[in-house]
């Protein structure tokens, strides 16, 4: 029997939605995902890595359809049937099994229906299981894409990708939302984002990227918040204007959209995606961005310093509606709300060369141009009280010259929420951390 196995071929989802296996006999792995009995014969739908396969039990089937159980882990030997009434135009008739494993317990949870209906706090209690689902599944494979596109588009703009640590001597962003550690009896961090080192690396690659964790140290319980998240940073060197910054955003959303479109239209379509305009990106400064939105919707300006979340939602509903975009940059934010390495404008110190970037209400970007002089960037911290001393590791590279450069960090998970349609960033995050959450 286990010679006759071997020369049957162990194929995958991928290879049989490629059309090469019909009519063929092949074994196949994965998760039964759903037992259908129907009169005479089941429907067994087997979970591939990213497929649904249909499969029949019937006649033909050399054992008993109570040998299967949903989420035991098998391997298939089966006969490939063309079939236009399935999603994938075959099904799989079944001829034996070999079962890897069986569940120890009844799933706590139904995850086989469209949708994992319950609610939220439930989805990330069970969330090893609940990301068993095919439409909670996609939203990962879709943040994998968004990923891939943001990465071939830097490659191809001859960016660099690093790696920077995660424990830091001091907080980049500084104030107190930063988690303190003890190392080796000195005190150290959680990085609140690689903005140091990136500088560093403009000064030897010029232009430099990474996608990794940051950790947010703020008590904030809201839809939009989490201590840590996954931070999509770009720098690059010897740019004339922070506008430069802006359009190579631009252009790395397009790109990243486009590379959704084409790679990850399953998933797009499973999830009824609404895929955004982005290009050309309108931009205001923050100043008329205030008043435009205190004077269209008859709002009291209470923060003359930065955007309140309902404002963010009201200037994205103008700029739609006036635009057709899903995206506006904000300009200009003042200099007391943006750290100590932020430019300031020549024309108009009280403000800086700075943006953030607004995507269906939420703000998902903040970049800008940063110091590149010495003596300025000193007399930035000196100017804000802060230990010019404890910052002599990061200064070291204005010390010994660095070219005009800036950046930006874009939150990956506020990012795929927004895409994707959901309120709430966690639906967006594998295992999220907040407040109150450390497991699963």
């Amino acid at each position: 029997m286990k010679t006759t196995q071997t020369l049957i071929p162990e194929v995958s989802a991928e290879q049989l939605m490629q059309g090469e296996f019909l009519e063929k006999q092949i074994r196949i792995h994965g998760s039964i995902y759903k037992i259908r009995k129907m009169s005479g014969f089941a429907f067994v739908l087997l979970r591939t890595k990213r497929e649904i396969i249909q499969c029949v039990y019937g006649e033909f089937s050399d054992f008993a359809l109570s040998e299967l159980s949903e989420e035991s882990c098998v391997i298939f030997t089966a006969d490939v049937v063309k079939e236009e009434r399935s999603k994938t135009g075959f099904e799989l008739r079944l001829r034996s099994v070999e079962i890897l494993s069986t569940p120890a317990a009844e799933l706590p949870i139904v995850i086989h229906n469209k949708l994992v209906d319950t609610s939220l706090e439930n989805k990330l209690d069970f969330r090893p299981i609940t990301l068993r689902n095919e439409k909670e599944r996609a939203i990962f494979k879709i943040q994998e894409g968004i990923c891939r596109g943001f990465r071939e588009f830097l490659y191809e703009q001859n960016f660099t990708e690093i790696h920077t640590p995660k424990i830091v001597a001091t907080g980049a962003e500084g104030g107190a939302n930063i988690f303190p550690i003890q190392y080796f009896g000195k005190d150290a961090y959680l990085a609140q984002s690689p903005q140091f080192y990136k500088q560093m690396m403009v000064g030897v690659y010029e232009r430099v990227f990474e996608i990794a964790p940051v950790f947010r140290a703020e008590k904030h319980d809201t839809s939009r918040h989490l201590n840590e998240y996954t931070s999509v940073d770009f720098e690059m060197g010897y740019i004339q204007n922070f506008e430069e910054i802006m359009q190579m955003e631009t252009s790395m959303i397009h790109a990243a959209l486009r590379y959704l479109s084409t790679h990850y239209e399953k998933e797009l379509s499973l999830l009824r995606v609404q895929m955004p305009a982005c290009e050309p990106i309108p931009s205001l400064k923050f100043k008329e961005a205030k008043e435009l939105i205190a004077a269209t919707y008859h709002r009291e300006i209470k923060d003359f310093d930065d955007f309140e979340p309902e404002e963010e939602k009201l200037l994205s509903k103008l700029i739609f509606e006036k635009t057709g975009s899903d995206f506006v940059f904000v300009t200009h934010y003042p200099s007391k709300k943006r750290p100590f390495y932020a430019m300031d404008d020549p024309t108009n110190p009280e403000e800086t060369c700075s943006f953030d970037l607004l995507f269906r209400g939420l703000e998902v970007t903040t970049g800008g141009q940063r110091i590149h002089n010495y003596k300025e960037q000193v007399a930035k911290l000196e100017k804000r009280g802060m230990n010019v001393e404890l910052f002599e590791s990061y200064l070291m590279m204005h010390k010994y010259g660095m070219p005009p450069h800036g950046g930006l960090g874009l939150g990956l998970e506020r990012f795929t929420s927004r895409l994707l349609g959901f309120e709430n960033v966690r639906e967006a995050t594998l295992f999220p951390r907040d407040i109150h959450r450390v497991t699963p």
